[in-house]
């Protein structure tokens, strides 16, 4: 996506022009990085806020145009930094702390978007800013919680054998948030009663529509549950790239936009893994093959059914990818208000497959939808996500970076 256009830059007063691309280069790079020490789609959030909120510090430095979220409040503006030496270094040794085995690679990137700044003092100067923008940001993720051990017990009696796949982000709801105060912070309140009319409701629809076999689903349907079957950091760069090529932006505009956004994604994950793991809910394949012990008449058992795509490992509610695209499409909101530029992404697990959003809101519904369709959420589920969602984004887009006085 970073080669359909430009972004629009703004001239610096002192410093060179900026090349827009080096935040998506790095961007890219860091993906890249993430995805071949596989990382788990809610560590590469991690690893992307990281990287984004250094470049976002990094540019920042050379403008001060809004607050910082490390620790460069005390220096002054070097204006005669070059900004894409001062991103570029900033990823850099953000991506070599996080992967050090991956050193090499990094380096050789590092050149070649260093090579592109002709001034030597600019390069410099740039260079220095991002070093201490990415140290700043190491520094206060050293300590986060996210290399907690899961000490997760598989229940079971003496002798009898259980699945051995242990779930994933068990400890993720305790790591620290970038912006929110704890996990917990908008943890939702339970799930429906089986008892219940809406648990009813909700089981039956993801029945009908969301199993492998269903033939009440659509081709449209279908293709939508395959193409967010994408997760992690990857499955929302190039709604937000999209985003950033509107008119008129500067790059601390759009590298500001990024760090927002990556911090919401990320803050989404440790609110979702604290709910899920708080409730335990079982997801609609054990629901469905179980269907006869959850006390409501309403509901019956399908002892075959199975999920339109695989089950992620881990508890059902709420659902992850509804919190996320809440999250995202909150800080879109913020930033743009009512004028949100049209949105696009191509799925990589339908490769060749563009869809493009009008609102951010249709964003956010396709997405909801896509889990149920896919068979593994339930629509009480989609629904308590999204909500989430945009309570996160909004609190980040209004608490985080704000413009200087």
């Amino acid at each position: 996506m970073r080669h359909a256009s430009r972004w629009v830059v703004l001239a610096l007063v002192l410093a060179p022009t900026a090349r827009a691309d080096v935040v998506s280069d790095w961007t890219d790079t860091g993906l890249k990085a993430a995805v071949a020490a596989k990382q788990p789609p809610f560590v590469q959030t991690r690893t992307l806020a990281m990287v984004h909120v250094a470049i976002f510090d990094a540019v920042n430095g050379i403008e001060r145009r809004y607050a910082w979220y490390g620790a460069l409040a005390s220096d002054k503006a070097d204006r005669a930094a070059a900004p894409d030496a001062a991103a570029a270094t900033a990823a850099h040794d953000v991506l070599v702390a996080v992967f050090p085995d991956q050193t090499a690679v990094l380096d050789a990137a590092l050149a070649g978007s260093l090579e592109r700044v002709s001034d030597a003092n600019a390069r410099r100067s740039g260079s220095a800013l991002g070093r201490r923008a990415a140290a700043a940001i190491v520094a206060l993720r050293a300590s986060d919680g996210a290399n907690a051990v899961s000490l997760y017990r598989p229940v079971t009696s003496p002798g009898v054998y259980v699945t051995t796949a242990l779930p994933v982000g068990v400890v993720w709801g305790k790591v620290k948030p970038w912006v929110m105060q704890s996990g917990a912070q908008f943890r939702p309140a339970a799930p429906p009663a089986l008892s219940s009319a809406d648990w009813a409701r909700s089981y039956n629809e993801v029945k009908e529509l969301g199993g492998k076999a269903s033939t009440a689903r659509t081709a449209a349907q279908t293709e939508t549950a395959g193409f967010w079957e994408m997760t992690g950091a990857g499955a929302y760069k190039e709604v937000v790239a999209s985003a950033t090529r509107a008119p008129g932006r500067s790059l601390v505009q759009n590298a500001r936009l990024l760090a927002l956004a990556s911090m919401a994604l990320a803050d989404s994950y440790i609110a979702v893994f604290d709910a899920k793991y708080t409730y335990n809910f079982w997801r609609p394949l054990t629901a469905i093959r179980n269907g006869d012990i959850d006390g409501n008449d309403a509901t019956t058992l399908e002892a075959g059914w199975l999920p339109l795509i695989d089950i992620p490992m881990h508890p059902e509610y709420p659902c992850a990818h509804c919190i996320n695209a809440g999250a995202v499409c909150a800080v879109l909101a913020r930033e743009f208000g009512g004028r949100v530029p049209t949105l696009s992404s191509t799925s990589s697990t339908l490769p060749g497959t563009t869809h493009t959003w009008a609102r951010v809101d249709d964003l956010v519904d396709e997405v909801s939808n896509a889990r149920v369709w896919g068979g593994v959420h339930y629509r009480a589920s989609a629904v308590v996500g999204a909500a989430m969602g945009k309570k996160i984004g909004e609190l980040v887009a209004d608490t985080a970076l704000r413009p200087s006085r």
